[in-house]
């Protein structure tokens, strides 16, 4: 899931070096924590939060194959 992410975001910024992603398992779902440099956050949230929607979307339905919960923060 981490790698999935990690890989989404790096490919949708400019400084793909800056992307980072940090995994908090919990009990019942897992919190994924996206960074990225300040000048990129915006290509990865979109206009109106779309693109942030969409990746949302995207972990969950993969982590409901898996039979897991989770959580996507895009976080400054």
């Amino acid at each position: 899931m981490k790698e999935l992410l990690t890989y989404i975001a790096q490919n949708l910024v400019e400084h793909p070096e800056s992307v980072s992603v940090t995994e908090h398992a919990g009990d019942e779902e897992t919190v994924l924590e996206l960074r990225v440099a300040p000048e990129d956050m915006g290509k990865v949230i979109g206009r109106q939060g779309r693109i942030a929607k969409e990746i949302r979307a995207l972990m969950r339905s993969v982590a409901q194959r898996q039979g897991k919960r989770v959580s996507v923060e895009i976080v400054d």
